[in-house]
């Protein structure tokens, strides 16, 4: 398993925040994630443009094994989502922390991204 990156924020449901560009939050599956669910096969991201609520159900990861839903970190609007994904499902299992990124929100609450788990604290939970 990779190293987790620091400069993320990170879920108990697996998903993972980083600070992108002008105050949006770009979000994923950690690499933990990734590798209990095996090779993905197909990805549903969001419609840009809806609001979310924090917790809602949002993307869904199929796998050869199974199907999970990814869920927002954080309430806000989608931005914007990671296309390439529809036709290199696999970029997620094969660079969860960068090219495999799945969209990203303009939170609701700025704030709400320091209310997130550290790597330190994510680290910890999955012990």
């Amino acid at each position: 398993m990779s190293n987790i990156p620091s400069d993320r924020r990170f879920t108990e449901s697996h998903e993972w925040v980083a600070k992108a560009e002008d105050g949006v939050l770009r979000v994923g599956i950690t690499d933990h994630a990734q590798s209990k669910l095996g090779d993905l096969v197909f990805v549903e991201l969001p419609e840009v443009g809806s609001s979310l609520n924090a917790g809602d159900a949002c993307a869904v990861v199929e796998s050869v094994k199974a199907a999970s839903d990814i869920y927002a970190p954080v309430a806000g609007e989608i931005v914007s989502v990671n296309e390439s994904l529809a036709d290199a499902p696999d970029a997620v299992n094969n660079d969860a922390y960068g090219e495999g990124w799945l969209f990203t929100i303009r939170p609701s609450n700025e704030g709400d991204f320091d209310g997130l788990m550290s790597a330190d604290d994510y680290s910890a939970n999955l012990d």
